[in-house]
């Protein structure tokens, strides 16, 4: 079963029926779930079941002819605010949210949200990367959080609740989405011909963890090879990373004019060690290791004779997990590369003989 062409996410949209229902829509929502998964889709078809102006709101069936639902199509409802990330910041600027400094608060999200509809009934604001607000961006929506405007519905979009700031945690009600069944990855990868079997949609589809955008990622022969070699380096003792370090280096600077790719392939090269290192923390633990064969190998490999324990492999998955939040950060990508590898090296290999 789908809703409005989404897959996987039928519980969310059965508990806003409800809500609606019951008269009881809340005035801000924070939607978490890993990225790829279809949040920001859900919370645009939400906003066009809601400004839809012939269907009843707790239908969630937009028409799609009346003037409201050709304008959400065309990206122009005037009752419909949208902010993001800009690909070049670390953070979502503040003159997006209230304004810049020669029209604080005239402009900018708050003061559209609490401003009269224009066409229908209720104003609607999402915020795309809401991981990436900082305190005064968090702070600066404190009054619209609190005391929000009638009518009107505030959507942030993140990956974990964790990553927002207590101002904005406490403020709304938190809805999960879960990462997507690896048959739906599969049958979306082959829709959208990324992948030339049903076996090679599955391969994917596992490896994905459930993120269609992580999925689309693994389809690129390069990111396949920069797996391979990921696996083959961590698996090879001692540590160098030299092919790592060269392979990573080469793909910054082929991605040198586009931010957002360089970041995306940057951020998956970082994930794949990320989940090399929960793996062999599971396998030095004793329990079974997940993931394809070259995982496996690659896992067994490294902690076969305890060389690699649970200790030690924590501790690199720390550090990786610092170098994925300064992938976000927009450090600069070859210091990052030199820094993080460098530090997995010394935490590899320091008190170790090896012949």
């Amino acid at each position: 079963m789908t809703w409005q062409g989404i897959e996987g996410h039928d519980r969310i949209v059965d508990q806003f029926r409800c809500t609606l229902e019951r008269g009881r829509l809340a005035s801000s929502y924070l939607f978490v779930g890993p990225s790829g998964i279809g949040k920001r889709t859900f919370a645009l078809e939400l906003a066009r079941s809601l400004l839809c102006d012939a269907v009843a709101d707790e239908r969630l069936a937009p028409c799609g002819q009346c003037d409201a639902c050709r304008q959400m199509a065309a990206g122009s409802h005037p009752d419909l605010e949208l902010v993001s990330k800009p690909a070049d910041k670390s953070f979502i600027p503040l003159e997006l949210l209230i304004g810049s400094d020669e029209r604080r608060m005239r402009e900018g999200l708050c003061y559209n949200l609490s401003s009269k509809p224009t066409a229908g009934g209720r104003k609607i604001a999402i915020i795309d990367d809401a991981d990436f607000l900082n305190a005064e961006g968090a702070n600066s929506l404190l009054k619209t959080l609190e005391e929000p405007p009638p009518r009107a519905l505030l959507i942030l979009i993140g990956t974990s609740e964790q990553k927002q700031l207590p101002t904005i945690r406490s403020r709304c009600q938190v809805v999960r989405f879960r990462p997507l069944d690896e048959e739906i990855v599969a049958r979306l990868l082959k829709k959208e011909g990324l992948a030339e079997s049903d076996e090679a949609a599955q391969e994917l589809a596992a490896l994905s963890g459930g993120s269609l955008d992580r999925a689309r990622l693994l389809a690129d022969p390069e990111v396949k090879q920069l797996r391979g070699i990921v696996l083959a380096e961590l698996g090879r003792l001692p540590w160098r990373l030299d092919r790592l370090r060269a392979a990573l280096l080469d793909m910054v600077k082929q991605a040198s004019d586009d931010t957002a790719l360089r970041r995306a392939k940057l951020r998956q090269a970082v994930e794949m060690t990320i989940e090399f290192f929960r793996q062999a923390i599971r396998a030095a633990s004793g329990a079974d290791v997940s993931g394809d064969s070259s995982l496996q190998g690659a896992v067994e490999s490294a902690t076969g004779d305890g060389w690699l324990d649970d200790g030690r492999a924590a501790a690199c998955l720390q550090r990786c997990l610092e170098a994925l939040a300064h992938v976000d950060s927009n450090v600069y990508p070859a210091i990052l590369i030199e820094c993080w590898l460098d530090e997995l090296i010394e935490l590899g290999n320091t008190e170790r003989e090896f012949a």
